[in-house]
């Protein structure tokens, strides 16, 4: 069976329209990932997970003849992609936007002392965290200077320096299990 070479690139949706709907689902999901899902998706930025979710899914609509034309996924697509450049553009020229869009680092071991408030706010056992400290070969809380859950929702670690040690350190519950 030959494809309809009259209907493949022919819009059967009003390309606004295609332009409306994809940066409403895009706003919306990126403002879900971004407060909600932070701490799970790991190393990979929100913004980049939201591209590949919804250019797979827009991809595979106009593959299967879901909008009946390429034409129509292609806008979809475009518009997707348009949105995460000018938000990637905005954030990086923009400082104070840039903090509206990236979440800001969050301190879960300060001197030696879990965060408590800090470890509740993102859903993070005691247990995770140690083991997240020992990825980064600390057993001990005395040695964590400072232990932060980045934007992409990964831990950083700044080590206290050998040999040093104030009274927050000595105040710790020792050593990690």
């Amino acid at each position: 069976m030959a494809p309809d070479w009259n209907t493949l690139f022919v819009f059967t949706v009003s390309p606004l329209e295609l332009v409306v709907r994809g940066t409403i689902i895009y706003l919306f999901l990126f403002t879900v990932f971004r407060s909600v899902l932070q701490r799970d998706i790991g190393a990979v930025g929100i913004a980049d997970v939201l591209v590949i979710v919804l250019v797979a899914d827009a991809a595979q609509n106009a593959m299967a003849a879901e909008y009946r034309s390429v034409s129509d996924g292609l806008v979809l697509i475009s518009t997707i992609l348009g949105w995460n450049l000018l938000l990637d553009y905005l954030a990086y020229r923009f400082p104070a936007l840039r903090r509206l869009l990236s979440a800001p680092a969050i301190c879960l071991v300060r001197d030696g002392r879990i965060q408590y408030r800090n470890l509740r706010r993102e859903f993070l056992s005691v247990e995770e965290l140690q083991a997240k400290l020992r990825e980064h070969g600390i057993d001990d809380l005395a040695d964590v200077r400072m232990a932060c859950m980045e934007s992409d929702g990964t831990v950083s670690v700044i080590q206290r320096e050998p040999g040093k040690s104030d009274d927050a350190a000595q105040r710790s519950k020792g050593p990690l299990k």
